[in-house]
C-alpha cells in the first residue's frame, strides 16, 4: 500500500519539487495525518523542500482546545516543525464557510513567495463537493469542484489526494497504526457535507457502487471544460482588456472598453466578465446578471453602475471600471498643508506633492464642491467642471481631485494626463491616485 500511495503522491507533487518550502495543513484528522505521515517518511528516501505543519485552532468547540497538544505530539514523533495558529471566527450564515475563511486566511500568512500548501482532500471529498454545489445549481466554474492547485498569497494550494480514496486513506492508516482525531461535528447532519456523506451517499452507493469515483471523474471532465471557457475568455478579453486604450493610465483600476464586449453574444460576454471578475470578487448568481445588462444597455451619458459583493462596476461612457470596496474608503475631508516641499499623503486618495519650485505656504487641499474656476495658459481663466468634461474623465474620480487652496484662493489642480496645461509658473501640481504607480502631472 505504501509504495503504490507514495509514488502516486510524489508524481502528483513533482511540479513543485524545487519550491521553497512545503507546508501541510494539519487539522490532526485522518486526512492529514496520512499526508503528514507520507510526506515525513518520503522525506527520509527523497530529497523534498523543508517540511513544516499548520495547524489552525478554530475554538469552536470544548474539545478542540485537546487538538494542538495531539498535533504536536504526533509532528515531534515525525520530527517534522508545528506552528500553532489561533483564529477568531466571525458568526455569520455559515458557520463552515467562516471557518473556511479563518482558516485559509491564517494558512495565507504563513505562505512564502513560491511557498506550497499542501492539504488533504480526497476523491470522496470532491465527489461531496460536486453534488453540494450541483444541489446549489453552481454553474461550470463551481461544478469543477476544487482544483488540484491554485494560487494563494504568494505561493500555491495544492491537493496532491484528489485522487485518493477515503478507503485507502483509512488503509494506510491502520497498516501504519496512525492515530488521528475524530472531529465530533463531522457528525452532525446539520451541516451540508455532512448530509451527503452520511445520510445521501450511502443511499446513492448502494444502488450505483462507483458514484463516488463517477462523480470524481465528472468533476475533472468540467475542470476540463472550464479551462476551454477560460481560454475563450482570454480569446474575447484580447480587445478590451489591452492598456493602451485606456484614456486614463495612471487610474489605479482595472477597466474593460465596452464595444468589443457587445459585439458578443450575450452567453460569450459573461463567460468573459466572469474571467474578468473571479480574481476581483465573488461572482454573482445567475439573477444577478441582470445587472450587467442594465449596465450595458444604458445610455452613454447615464454613468450606470453594478454593485457586486467586493465593489462595483461602473461605465462612463464607452469604458467599463471596477471600483473595490476599499476604493470607497474615502472621507473627502480637507487636509492642511505645511511643509509642502514633502509628498502629502491624502488620507485614501494617495499622494500629493508639487513639482518645481515651491511656493510659499500653508496651504490646504479640498475637494470639489462646485463652480471652481482654474486658470489655464493660453485659455484663460476655466470652469473646472468643464475641463473635466472635455476631458471625459470618470465621474466616480472627479470627487477626488486634489484642489489646492491658499486661504479662499484656488491655486492649481493636477492636469489630467496632459489635456491640458498646468500655471504658468515654475511649478505643477503633482498627485498620484492610492495604490497608482502613474500620477497625474
Amino acid at each position: 500500500m505504501k509504495p503504490a500511495l507514495s509514488g502516486k503522491l510524489l508524481q502528483t507533487l513533482a511540479p513543485w519539487r524545487n519550491a521553497p518550502a512545503w507546508h501541510i495543513a494539519f487539522s490532526g484528522g485522518l486526512d492529514s495525518t496520512v499526508l503528514l505521515h507520507l510526506l515525513a517518511s518520503l522525506a527520509n528516501t527523497e530529497t523534498l523542500p523543508p517540511l513544516s505543519a499548520v495547524h489552525v485552532h478554530h475554538g469552536l468547540q470544548a474539545t478542540a482546545d485537546l487538538w494542538p497538544e495531539h498535533c504536536q505530539s504526533v509532528c515531534d514523533t515525525l520530527g517534522v516543525p508545528l506552528r500553532i495558529m489561533r483564529v477568531q471566527v466571525r458568526p455569520g450564515a455559515s458557520l463552515e464557510r467562516a471557518a473556511r475563511d479563518a482558516r485559509y486566511q491564517a494558512f495565507a500568512e504563513v505562505i512564502g513567495a513560491g511557498h506550497v500548501l499542501l492539504t488533504g482532500q480526497h476523491r470522496d471529498d470532491q465527489a461531496e463537493t460536486l453534488l453540494f454545489r450541483l444541489l446549489r445549481g453552481a454553474g461550470v466554474r463551481g461544478l469543477a469542484a476544487m482544483a488540484v492547485q491554485r494560487p494563494l498569497a504568494d505561493g500555491y494550494l495544492v491537493r496532491p489526494l484528489l485522487d485518493v480514496s477515503r478507503e485507502a486513506l483509512e488503509a494506510y492508516a491502520h497498516a501504519h497504526q496512525l492515530k488521528w482525531i475524530e472531529d465530533p461535528s463531522n457528525a452532525d447532519p446539520r451541516f451540508s457535507r455532512n448530509y451527503l456523506r452520511h445520510r445521501v451517499f450511502p443511499v446513492l452507493t448502494e444502488r450505483w457502487p462507483q458514484a463516488v469515483s463517477s462523480l470524481a471523474r465528472t468533476a475533472e471532465h468540467l475542470s476540463e471544460a472550464q479551462g476551454l471557457l477560460d481560454e475563450l475568455a482570454r480569446m474575447d478579453l484580447h480587445a478590451a482588456d489591452q492598456p493602451s486604450p485606456s484614456p486614463f493610465p495612471w487610474l489605479p483600476l482595472p477597466s474593460l472598453a465596452l464595444a468589443p464586449l457587445c459585439e458578443l453574444s450575450g452567453a460569450r460576454q459573461r463567460n468573459a466578465l466572469r474571467h474578468w471578475l473571479n480574481p476581483l470578487t465573488r461572482l454573482p448568481d445567475s439573477d444577478h446578471w441582470a445587472g450587467w445588462d442594465a449596465l450595458r444597455d444604458a445610455k452613454g451619458d447615464a454613468q450606470p453602475l453594478w454593485r457586486l459583493a467586493d465593489g462595483e462596476l461602473h461605465r462612463c461612457g464607452e469604458r467599463i471600471w471596477w471600483l473595490p470596496v476599499t476604493w470607497s474608503d474615502f472621507s473627502g475631508d480637507a487636509v492642511s498643508w505645511t511643509c509642502p516641499e514633502k509628498t502629502l499623503a491624502l488620507p485614501g486618495n494617495g499622494e500629493l506633492e508639487i513639482v518645481g519650485k515651491v511656493p510659499e505656504g500653508p496651504f490646504e487641499v479640498r475637494y470639489r464642491r462646485g463652480g471652481e474656476i482654474v486658470e489655464v495658459p493660453g485659455r484663460g481663466r476655466r470652469d473646472l467642471k468643464r475641463l473635466l468634461n472635455e476631458c471625459g474623465l470618470p465621474g466616480f474620480v472627479r470627487g477626488r481631485l486634489p484642489l489646492l487652496y491658499q486661504g479662499e484662493q484656488l491655486l492649481a489642480a493636477p492636469t489630467l494626463a496632459g489635456l491640458w496645461r498646468g500655471p504658468a509658473s515654475d511649478w505643477q501640481l503633482h498627485w498620484v491616485p492610492q495604490s497608482c504607480d502613474r500620477g497625474l502631472s
